[in-house]
């Protein structure tokens, strides 16, 4: 998706508070001491300067959906013990943060984006004991761990909302977006305007016991906070600054662009059509994208900087344009997200040489320099597998993602199981479906459980080593017997071994490190050719064939202003590509990949 408590002095809760925040401050003083903390051994020459960059300029963040990643105690649902289970695992692939799905109480109408409760873990996932556990141990392991923030919205069960629709005079009731609507025949109470919630249906529910209706974006148990009241700022402030005491490294913030609505409730206009749900189209004008989130995330990035220790704030940023993201990063000034999500790179179902080489630059040049944060999988998106493959060539087509997202300027968001090649496995009856808006949607839309099925991680059992129950949340793909981690570590051409070496490629190479871009082959309209180059002028060439036919590339590297007179293959897919002279025409097998140090 994608929107102060008190007790009574003496209660037992108020004394487990008062000992969470004592091992809190613990947790702080650790974190304090972590400050930037580099992973292994620092590079030589450039790529040591590199490292005064802040940490996130070249991370690889692991999104863990923590339903899906390894459950612990055999419920058939995923967990935070789960997830330390595994922190070899990742140290090994080399990623330098986590970021977590929500793991928040939460009656799970959107599976944990409905949250009940912002400071503490729900109990199908553990305690806050087993996250101050989990946070101890990934540090041990040189991994950072972020969490999904959702301040767009609460569930309805949140004590908030509860206490908000019992009255109109209720001390929370203004923490929530009320309007009285309109009256139809029979005084019989209609929606304010026309907005369509992004699930289906109105995005008005009426309530009786206030006689009003109030806004939700998403799901109706989804009631939108109230962001131009200051008390929601303060509060929501507060439950990031619970975790951030507890030594987390920052969020990743769920539906940013949409905390703000317009005040006058004006009609959003009209595309023509009507979408899955059977709603019709709508611009987002009134409901999208207001400048005023832009205040509360320059206030959010100052608190977070009051920190030490690298903290960092990621945004889910859906927009139309490349620079459209500028003004999240704050422009100029880069006074508001460190890393706002560039999906326009990679969520798109063509592989198409022209469009990536447009986007890559517009990443260069519309952004004021800021860092990218390159996505092409998560768990609401269909697999980069099967939305780029072509049923023939699929892991050569992975491994040109791979190598796309793994050398290109920017930090990179990789999501449990693309780095196996795991697939897409939508239901294919709506009875077997969890998504909500898969039931609703069906069969023009069949949710999200396709992208979000268990990690596979061997052939132990017939869950794939991600449970020893034999009913877990969702199927567990058949294919896990050739494509799992096991498997594929044992496999020294795998796919899983292609990612670990790229990444092993970027953490030790200047020019992969801190690069600048420069295009090659421009007018190639089949290949993307890439260099970049050091500030010391070390230079890796990147080519990546994206039709199913052979390739000859002619790099112009010297028109370019390259120096060198020879290429020298680092990895290349199909494996055994050549190096070749500078100035020699390169021949590309069929969705072939070649990596190369220019000497």
């Amino acid at each position: 998706m994608q929107k102060n408590r008190t007790a009574p002095a003496a209660s037992p809760r108020a004394l487990g508070r008062s000992l969470s925040r004592f091992s809190a401050c613990l947790l702080a003083a650790w974190s304090i001491a972590w400050a930037d903390e580099p992973r292994g051994a620092a590079p030589a020459g450039a790529a040591a300067a590199a490292h005064a960059d802040p940490w996130w300029k070249h991370a690889v963040i692991y999104e863990i959906y923590p339903r899906s990643f390894q459950d612990s105690n055999g419920d058939g649902i995923g967990d935070l013990n789960g997830i330390a289970q595994r922190l070899d695992y990742l140290e090994a692939l080399g990623v330098d943060a986590i970021w977590i799905a929500p793991m928040y109480p939460s009656p799970q109408v959107d599976f944990g984006y409905d949250i009940s409760d912002y400071q503490n873990v729900d109990p199908q996932y553990g305690t806050l004991a087993d996250f101050d556990r989990l946070l101890k141990q990934a540090r041990a392991h040189h991994i950072r761990v972020l969490l999904d923030m959702v301040l767009n919205h609460t569930s309805d069960r949140h004590p908030w909302f509860v206490e908000a629709a019992s009255s109109r005079t209720a001390s929370r009731h203004d923490f929530y977006v009320w309007d009285d609507g309109k009256r139809g025949a029979g005084a019989k109470p209609l929606p304010p305007n026309n907005w369509v919630s992004l699930f289906g249906g109105s995005a008005w529910q009426y309530v009786p016991a206030v006689d009003q209706f109030y806004y939700h974006k998403f799901y109706r148990q989804q009631p939108d906070l109230n962001w131009r009241n200051p008390k929601v700022e303060q509060a929501m402030f507060g439950a990031m600054r619970f975790w951030l005491d507890r030594g987390v490294t920052g969020f990743r913030l769920d539906a940013i662009t949409t905390l703000f609505e317009d005040p006058q409730l004006r009609d959003e206009p009209a595309l023509g059509g009507t979408n899955a749900q059977g709603d019709p189209n709508l611009k987002n004008t009134y409901t999208d994208n207001l400048p005023e989130v832009h205040d509360v995330i320059r206030r959010m990035r100052a608190m977070i900087d009051s920190y030490s220790g690298g903290r960092l704030l990621v945004g889910e940023t859906y927009v139309p344009n490349t620079s459209d993201l500028d003004p999240w990063y704050g422009g100029a000034k880069r006074d508001e997200l460190q890393l706002p999500m560039d999906t326009l790179v990679g969520l798109g179902n063509k592989l198409d040489a022209a469009l990536f080489r447009q986007r890559l630059m517009e990443a260069e040049t519309e952004l004021h320099g800021s860092q990218p944060l390159l996505v092409f999988d998560n768990h609401d998106n269909i697999r980069s597998w099967d939305r780029f493959g072509d049923g023939g060539h699929n892991d050569r087509i992975a491994r040109i993602v791979a190598a796309l997202l793994l050398t290109s300027h920017g930090a990179a968001l990789i999501y449990q199981g693309e780095e196996i090649g795991q697939r897409t496995v939508t239901p294919t009856r709506v009875e077997d479906v969890q998504d909500p808006i898969g039931k609703t949607g069906w069969p023009k839309d069949k949710g999200r459980d396709g992208e979000r099925t268990p990690m596979q991680w061997d052939i132990s059992n017939a869950q794939a080593g991600f449970s020893t129950s034999a009913h877990t949340w969702l199927p567990v793909p058949p294919d896990y017997r050739t494509v799992n981690v096991r498997t594929e570590s044992a496999d020294p051409e795998s796919l899983l071994n292609w990612h670990k070496r790229l990444i092993a490629l970027r953490r030790s190479n200047a020019a992969l490190r801190n690069g600048r871009t420069v295009m090659l082959d421009q007018p190639n309209a089949s290949v993307l050719t890439y260099a970049r180059v050091a500030p010391g002028g070390e230079t890796i060439v990147v080519s990546l064939n994206m039709s199913g036919k052979e390739q000859s590339v002619s790099l112009g590297a010297r028109a370019a202003g390259l120096a060198g007179t020879r290429c020298r293959t680092l990895l290349s897919s199909p494996a055994g590509l050549e190096g070749r002279g500078i100035g020699e025409r390169i021949p590309l097998p069929p969705f072939g990949a070649w990596v190369a140090a220019v000497e």
